[in-house]
């Protein structure tokens, strides 16, 4: 199917429908909204003017109050932009809604990338077999992450799914009342969610979207591709992060972790009882009804009160539904076996645990932590543990730490609140295999691993509080920072030298899964430099576990937009080569890409599929060649180049500056979106890397200065074209699919930049130049991207989703406009001799409000 009628389809079905229902929205009998209504249009249009020729937004804001609204006092003034950013950010969520609704009219669901498609090349190409091998094998696994990015409430989220409905349907009478409660509910979080709040409002994801997308998906891989209704291979499972994510959040206790683990077996138990009751009303057969309504009585009972007393494990639960089964094929014409057979495959995809619990916590706390603990074995005289422990080199620490098993530690003795709690996690994670099953909880991921030492103290304390010869618990180290990712290979082959970790990973089927951390090599070095080393790592990685008999599981924390490593993260796996394991596709899924990419059936199960095919299509590639020497070389080059330019510009003395008082960073602890701090320290002072990569990109982006996506990258390019080179940067494009999909992911993140909105900084006396050179970089991004794509404008290969960021971006261009307009009066009154802190306090009010709208209107950085 060409581009053009994609973008046909996305004017006729999105575009037109919002301008329509926005028209509709602007009309509602409600005082505020009418009066909001008629005068929004008026002050869009001033700030489209203004920025045209080149006025500031204080400009903007003071002409048209001039022009339009003279006769307000101050304090209505004020009034009228809250109304504005409230009418604003249910624009925003109309625009969801309906691009929700057109989903499947402007994707096409059986297209490139979607499971029937790849079965068809399969046939096509006579390699159905292969197909079905590697299916049978091949795995991805969506995480969803307590990592907010998105500012809606669950009563907001339900209206989107409603609204979505009623626009599907044309159902205009209910289309009317739902603007109308729109109109009524607050966005505003008065409070900060807690770690629990977090998991409720994933779990409704969980029961109203995956439950449903994974099992169509199964469902349809079983009776489409094998053509039968026997166990597979599951292909998809989930990971699930609230409760169990404790790096820097101090509200995650181990009671949470419990808490949780509870929620999602009612939640899954619930999901089983309803289809149960279901298929009570079909299974009316004689020998057969009564064993549905015995189990759905006990489901029932067991969803209520998980101590109840008759329950039933899950195994016993599937092997009940494959004998009703089997009653029915024989005895009943197998009647409605279809509908059994949708049950049978979703109690084997979810189990009793229906997402995996993995915990996290930050190697610093964890070597904080266990040599509290080593030190009392050491003081109780356990023999493993010599005296001189702490002197012992890292090489000698490994041997003790991996023999050690025969303590026994009473937790209790220890008073210090982290350590007892760091402890008590270890045993939560016992009790959750015992009660929702292994994969409840059994994996234990540990956030800013540097060396082979801090694997190995978890490991031991692992053995030694609760799990003693039978270690059910994947370790997983999360490789950040550039240095980490370089030292990676160095760190794994350390543990795969030690006999006691590799019988470990014998037990666990010979794979050892491995984090690679996105956002945080961002923030540490760079756009170019953090996917170039993260691919580099996964190369010596593979080699290094290959080397050993291990297959590497890569594990990728990637989300939300490009800075983040999110972007088209589809086209990003199937961009890969051989040189990189692909046995599994894992990745993070936060904030507002999970309601963008997976928040409604059609598009989760769009989304699910492409994931799957890219993984599989990159291994089913015959032709798939790894980068060349040459086109190596360029590419490490072109990285080198940009991370010096990157590190030249952390470096700078007015960046932190800039970021404090320039920017949104301070206001995002203000937004109570999440339970966790914007920051890792208590310290008042800024420190860069205490600064949490979502804050820290969000600010970019509020700025509308998205450098995490580009900065250094034009710099790189401008150095080969300098040099009479480009045609080598050129070749890379034309011969690597993964440097394609790093520049056309660039690309987006230049798409959402507008610098009129910030270009009276240039004129600043403290932080002109910075701007400046921000500005260039931008400029000399944008102009070698176009010469090297060789299009005329950003984005030019995806003519729908550029459309859809120009929508969303002229939804919040007053948003913008308002908000550095407070967030000059603040600077104002900050440098004033005598402060009004009751202005200072509605100016600041105004930038955390503006924040929401702005960040939910992002949702196509995904």
């Amino acid at each position: 199917m060409s581009v053009e009628p994609k973008l046909m389809r996305f004017k006729q079905s999105v575009l037109s429908k919002y301008q329509i229902y926005n028209s509709i929205f602007m009309t509602l009998p409600f005082d505020t909204i009418t009066k909001t209504g008629i005068l929004l249009p008026l002050f869009h249009e001033t700030c489209e003017k203004g920025f045209a020729k080149g006025d500031d937004p204080t400009t903007i804001v003071d002409t048209f109050f001039k022009k339009y609204q003279a006769r307000r006092s101050k304090e209505s003034q004020i009034n009228l932009l809250f109304r504005f950013i409230q009418y604003i950010e249910r624009q925003v969520v109309l625009f969801d809604a309906i691009e929700d609704a057109a989903f499947p009219i402007v994707n096409n669901m059986e297209g490139i990338g979607t499971l029937r498609n790849l079965k068809e090349t399969a046939i096509s190409q006579n390699r159905l077999e292969a197909l079905k091998d590697y299916l049978e094998e091949f795995k991805v696994r969506i995480v969803l992450t307590a990592h907010p990015t998105q500012f809606y409430p669950g009563s907001v989220l339900g209206i989107i799914t409603d609204l979505t409905e009623a626009i599907k349907e044309n159902n205009l009478s209910n289309i009317n009342n739902l603007f109308g409660q729109l109109g009524k509910t607050p966005f505003f979080k008065h409070k900060k969610p807690t770690p629990y709040d977090e998991a409720k409002s994933l779990i409704w994801y969980l029961e109203n979207v995956f439950y449903q997308s994974f099992g169509e998906i199964y469902n349809y891989i079983q009776q489409n591709i094998y053509d039968d209704s026997k166990k597979h291979n599951e292909i998809i499972n989930i990971g699930f992060w609230p409760g169990g994510d404790r790096d820097g959040n101090p509200f995650v206790k181990p009671d949470t972790t419990l808490k949780v683990a509870k929620k999602l077996k009612q939640a899954i138990l619930k999901k089983y009882y309803s289809d149960l009751k279901k298929l009570r009303r079909r299974l009316t057969f004689r020998g057969v009804e009564e064993r549905i309504i015995k189990l759905e009585t006990i489901l029932y009972d067991y969803s209520v009160d998980l101590n109840t007393k008759e329950t039933i494990t899950s195994k016993e639960l599937i092997l009940e539904l494959l004998s009703i089964r089997d009653l029915i094929v024989k005895e009943h014409q197998s009647l409605y076996v279809g509908e059994i057979n949708n049950l049978i495959n979703r109690v084997r995809l979810f189990g009793y645990y229906f997402a995996t619990l993995d915990i996290r916590q930050d190697s610093r706390i964890h070597h904080s932590v266990f040599t509290t603990v080593i030190d009392h074995l050491i003081e109780t005289g356990n023999p493993s543990f010599p005296k001189n422990y702490h002197d012992l080199s890292e090489k000698e620490q490994i041997k003790i730490l991996s023999e050690a098993s025969d303590a026994s530690i009473d937790i209790s003795v220890f008073k210090d609140e982290m350590v007892f709690n760091t402890l008590k996690t270890i045993e939560a994670i016992k009790e959750i295999q015992e009660t929702n099953g292994e994969r409840g909880a059994n994996r234990y991921i540990i956030s800013n691993n540097q060396t082979a030492l801090n694997v190995m103290q978890l490991f031991a304390m692992l053995k030694l509080i609760t799990f003693k010869d039978n270690l059910t618990v994947d370790v997983v180290p999360l490789f950040e920072t550039i240095t980490d990712l370089e030292n990676a290979p160095g760190v794994m082959e350390q543990l795969y030298s030690n006999p006691a970790y590799m019988a470990h990973l014998k037990s666990r089927g010979n794979k050892q899964t491995i984090m690679l951390g996105f956002s945080d090599g961002t923030k540490d070095g760079g756009y170019l430099m953090a996917n170039w080393g993260i691919f580099k790592a996964k190369e010596l990685l593979t080699e290094m576990s290959r080397k050993y008999d291990i297959t590497a599981i890569f594990f990728d924390g990637r989300g939300g937009p490009p800075a983040r490593g999110g972007g088209k993260t589809h086209q990003f796996y199937s961009s890969l080569g051989p040189t990189i394991e692909d046995k599994e596709v894992q990745l993070t899924i936060q904030g507002q890409t999970i309601s963008s990419n997976f928040g409604t059936l059609e598009s989760s199960q769009y989304n699910l599929e492409q994931l799957i095919s890219s993984g599989v299509s990159n291994r089913l590639d015959e032709n798939k060649s790894a980068m060349s020497p040459d086109d190596k070389f360029v590419m490490n080059d072109l990285a080198e180049i940009s991370y010096k330019a990157y590190k030249d510009f952390k470096g700078h003395p007015m960046f932190i500056p800039y970021l404090e008082r320039m920017s949104t960073l301070k206001y995002y602890a203000k937004t109570n979106i999440g339970s966790r701090p914007s920051k890792r320290s208590n310290s008042n002072e800024l420190v860069f890397s205490d600064l949490r990569a979502i804050p820290f990109v969000g600010s970019w982006s509020q700025l509308k200065q998205n450098v995490p996506g580009f900065f250094g990258v034009g710099t790189a390019l401008k150095k080969y074209e300098d040099h009479g080179e480009f045609d080598k940067v050129e070749q890379l494009y034309n011969n690597s699919k993964f440097f394609k999909t790093l520049i056309e992911n660039s690309m987006m993140s230049l798409s959402k930049s507008f610098f009129d909105l910030t270009k009276y900084m240039s004129k600043d006396p403290e932080f002109g130049a910075f701007w400046n050179i921000i500005y260039n970089e931008y400029i000399t991004t944008k102009r070698v991207l176009l010469k090297l794509t060789g299009y005329e404008r950003l984005m030019e290969n995806e003519p729908s989703g550029k459309a859809s960021i120009e929508v969303r971006e002229s939804i919040v261009l007053p948003l913008l406009t308002i908000q550095q307009y407070a967030l000059k009066k603040v600077q104002e009154l900050e440098k004033a001799d005598v402060k009004d802190e009751e202005q200072l306090k509605v100016f600041e009010k105004i930038v955390t409000r503006s924040l929401f709208g702005n960040i939910n209107a992002s949702r196509n950085s995904a």
